[in-house]
């Protein structure tokens, strides 16, 4: 009898430390999930922030003053375009090679 006591009571002292460590395990990885929540939310902050300021770098007056000052462009008026006609293309019977 005095055996099965003494088995019992490793058992159950095992079982107490694997309890134990269970229950660390559980309350690390819950922290670790609350930390990626929170990151988490931050990114989605700043993804709001930045299709926020995306949209209002890419106004049309402001796309237009950029195309001014940064690159010197202007309006196009008839004064100043140039058209270019598209050569004509020869038949392709019309090619002589020669040998």
């Amino acid at each position: 009898m005095n055996r099965v006591n003494v088995l019992l009571m490793m058992v159950l002292m095992a079982s107490c430390l694997y309890l134990v460590r269970v229950s660390y395990e559980s309350r690390r990885l819950y922290a670790e999930v609350d930390r990626a929540q929170g990151q988490q939310r931050q990114l989605e902050t700043e993804f709001g922030r930045l299709q926020t300021e995306r949209q209002a770098q890419a106004t049309p007056s402001r796309v237009e003053a950029t195309a001014r000052e940064k690159l010197g462009m202007r309006t196009a008026t008839p004064a100043i375009t140039q058209y270019v006609a598209a050569p004509v293309a020869k038949p392709a019977s019309a090619t002589v090679v020669s040998r």
